[in-house]
């Protein structure tokens, strides 16, 4: 349940202010159908995330136990620097997918946003950590969805009130907190 837990908190927090969140506010002012955007999403997210969190777990079986302790660690630490460089929506992946409908533009812009984003590369370091590909990759998707949708429903409105860089800092120390108890397990065991 850990696994999930963190998983949920982590992306949640990673994801506010990401380019996702951008795409998310792009999208739901282009498509009317907020339920084929929100469907999307989830697909995109479930199918990124599962191959993340399953590469996270098969690199630790690769990968010597303490050698990957530290790993995951310093991973922890740099994604945690990384969630404080705010993002910007990449339009031209937009324009060549806008002619289809709601929910494929969705699935396939959300897929290829999240290829080394913050939260894929977070996602595959939770499931080096936990092991769980399962557990992981439900808590990344849910957290995905809770950074979403009310975007996708609420839109501009949401997006003016939420205090992006307190959420930023608040990401950035649990990343940090979570890379160094990561260390500090293996140096105390």
């Amino acid at each position: 349940m850990d696994a999930f837990i963190t998983s949920t908190v982590t992306v949640a927090l990673a994801e506010i202010g990401d380019k996702t969140q951008l795409l998310s506010l792009f999208l739901a002012a282009r498509y009317r159908h907020k339920t084929a955007i929100i469907m999307g999403i989830l697909v995109a997210t479930l199918l990124n995330h599962l191959a993340s969190a399953w590469l996270g777990s098969w690199l630790v079986d690769v990968i010597p136990a303490t050698l990957a302790t530290y790993v995951v660690a310093g991973s922890f630490i740099a994604v945690g620097l990384w969630v404080l460089i705010p993002d910007k929506a990449d339009d031209d992946e937009h324009e060549n997918v806008r002619k289809y409908g709601a929910f494929i533009a969705t699935t396939v812009l959300f897929f290829i946003a999240e290829i080394g984003d913050k939260t894929q590369v977070a996602t595959v370091i939770l499931g080096a950590q936990y092991t769980s590909v399962l557990w992981v990759t439900l808590g990344t998707t849910l957290g995905m969805m809770l950074a979403n949708v009310p975007i996708v429903l609420l839109g501009q409105r949401l997006m003016q009130k939420l205090p992006l860089n307190a959420a930023r800092y608040i990401a950035a120390t649990l990343f940090v907190v979570l890379g160094i108890a990561t260390a500090l397990s293996q140096l105390l065991a």
